[in-house]
């Protein structure tokens, strides 16, 4: 599986991006999908992730802002950002989960300032 991330980039404070990851392969057995987000100051760490159910679970900073969202038939999924703050800056990256491997897309850069 090969994940092609997108839709990174600068925005101001308050404002939103949708960040899309599009796998090709045989995808048919993935699991759960996230995503990561990485900064200079932190390690990297899940923000949010959906199971194959349709289940959800976000991490405490960004529930209510992020929103993950996943097309099994277009073997897409994207991460809508609202609200955007400073701290949010960082590169993100998705991931899917295929049996007992994880694989990783490349990582695209936010970054949140004025």
């Amino acid at each position: 599986v090969q994940l092609q991330a997108s839709g990174g980039g600068l925005v101001e404070p308050g404002g939103s991006l949708t960040l899309s990851c599009a796998a090709n392969g045989s995808t048919s057995r993935i699991n759960a999908v996230a995503w990561y987000h990485q900064s200079p100051a932190k390690q990297r760490e899940m923000v949010a992730s959906i199971g194959r159910s349709g289940s959800k679970a976000a991490i405490e900073s960004v529930k209510g802002r992020f929103f993950i969202f996943r097309d099994d038939a277009k073997k897409m999924t994207s991460l809508q950002m609202n609200a955007l703050k400073p701290e949010d800056t960082g590169v993100y990256y998705c991931n899917v989960q295929l049996g007992p491997s994880h694989y990783w897309g490349q990582g695209t850069q936010v970054t949140v300032s004025s």
